[in-house]
C-alpha cells in the first residue's frame, strides 16, 4: 500500500527538544562537512572485500527510545540476526530526541559502517540523516518510521493502515456501529501515527453513527496518555472508546478510566502488541490491540543490510501484516508473551 501522507514537522513534542527549520538546515550543512573523504569516495572495493570475506560487514542500528519496549524488541531482533550471520552491529540510542540522533547518525557515517538501520526519533529532520548517508554511498533501511522526502533503500514496517482499519472495524462492530471515540494520538507527523489515523478513520467512515468527539496527542507515553484521558474524561462524560494510538496511552486512559469509575465502563484499545498491552489485554485492563511483528522485521532489516552492503537490490517497501489480539483469547496472549512474534 503507496504511503503518500507527507510527514509533518513537529514543532511541539514532549519528547525531545523540537528543532527549527534553521536548525536542521544547520544540520544538514555540518553533515556534509563532517562526513571525511574516504567515507564519501566508498566504492565497490567494499562490496568486493565484503563479498569475498575480506572485510566484515558492520551494521549501524539507530534506535528512536530504548526506553520503548516496541524499540528494544527490535533491537533485539537485530542482535540476534547479526549473530546468528556473524555481523556486527553498533547501536545507538537517541531518547526519542531527534538531533541527538542526527549526531550519533554523523558518528555511523564517521565509522563508514556498512549500512544503518534507521528509526527516526521524531517527524523533524527525518530525512537529514538519510541524505547524509547517501553522500556517503552508506545504504540506509528504514523501520518502523519513514521519511518521503529521503527514503531509504527500504522500508520495513507493519502495514499501519491496513492493520488499523482491522482494529476500527472490530471496535466498529462491539460498538455496534455508535459510539462516541476518544483518540490519544502519537507524535504527530511519524510515519505510524498518520498511518494509523487514517487506517481507523477507514473503518470509521463506514459507521456514521461512530463519532470522533475528542483528540490530541499524547506522544507515545503512558503518562502522558493518563493525563491527556484525565482532561478529556472531564469534559466529555459520554466518552465510550478509547484509542491510544500505541499501548502505553491505552494503559494511561485505562488508568483515567479507572480512576474516574466511569459507568459503564468505555472500550479501550491499543497498538504495538509490546508486551506490557499484551498483558494488559490478557488482564482484561485494556480490550484489544494490534500485536506487530517486531521481531520478523527486525530480521528483514539485517538481511536488507546484508544485501545492500554487497550491492544487491532489495524491495523500496516491505510492510507485514498485524494480529488482532482481544482479551477473549488469552491462549493467544500467552502464546505472543513467550515468543515475540
Amino acid at each position: 500500500m503507496t504511503r503518500s501522507e507527507p510527514i509533518l514537522i513537529q514543532r511541539n513534542s514532549s519528547k525531545g527538544n523540537p528543532m527549527s527549520t534553521r536548525k536542521i538546515a544547520v544540520l544538514s550543512l555540518a553533515f556534509a562537512a563532517a562526513i571525511p573523504l574516504s567515507a564519501c569516495n566508498r566504492d565497490s572495493s567494499a562490496t568486493s572485500a565484503a563479498d569475498s570475506g575480506g572485510k566484515p560487514v558492520v551494521i549501524g542500528l539507530a534506535v528512536a527510545n530504548l526506553q520503548a519496549d516496541f524499540f528494544n524488541q527490535i533491537k533485539q531482533s537485530v542482535e540476534a540476526e547479526a549473530s546468528a550471520k556473524g555481523v556486527k552491529v553498533q547501536v545507538s540510542d537517541a531518547g526519542g530526541d531527534s538531533a541527538t540522533q542526527v549526531n550519533q547518525i554523523q558518528d555511523f557515517i564517521s565509522r563508514q559502517v556498512s549500512a544503518i538501520i534507521y528509526i527516526p526519533a521524531g517527524a523533524t529532520a527525518a530525512g537529514v540523516p538519510v541524505k547524509a548517508a547517501q553522500r556517503a554511498n552508506i545504504p540506509v533501511i528504514n523501520v518502523d518510521r519513514n521519511a518521503p522526502d529521503a527514503p531509504g533503500k527500504t522500508f520495513i514496517a507493519t502495514d499501519s493502515v491496513a492493520a488499523a482499519k482491522t482494529l476500527g472495524d472490530w471496535v466498529v462492530k462491539q460498538q455496534g456501529g455508535k459510539g462516541n471515540i476518544a483518540i490519544l494520538q502519537g507524535q504527530i507527523g511519524t510515519t505510524p501515527q498518520v498511518d494509523r489515523q487514517k487506517g481507523f478513520q477507514e473503518a470509521l467512515n463506514a459507521a456514521p453513527g461512530m463519532k470522533v468527539i475528542a483528540q490530541q496527542p499524547a506522544d507515545w507515553a503512558q503518562d502522558k496518555g493518563f493525563n491527556v484521558a484525565q482532561d478529556m474524561i472531564q469534559a466529555h462524560q459520554n466518552i465510550n472508546v478509547f484509542w491510544g494510538q500505541a499501548d502505553a496511552m491505552a494503559l494511561g486512559a485505562a488508568q483515567a478510566a479507572s480512576n474516574a469509575n466511569l459507568n459503564p465502563k468505555p472500550l479501550i484499545v491499543g497498538f504495538d502488541g509490546d508486551k506490557a498491552g499484551i498483558q494488559a489485554v490478557r488482564d482484561g485492563k485494556i480490550d484489544a490491540t494490534m500485536v506487530q511483528q517486531t521481531q520478523l522485521m527486525g530480521r528483514l532489516a539485517v538481511d536488507a543490510a546484508i544485501k545492500l552492503a554487497k550491492g544487491e537490490q532489495v524491495p523500496a517497501q516491505q510492510l507485514q501484516t498485524a494480529t488482532l489480539l482481544t482479551k477473549a483469547d488469552r491462549a493467544k496472549a500467552d502464546e505472543f508473551l513467550a515468543k515475540h512474534p
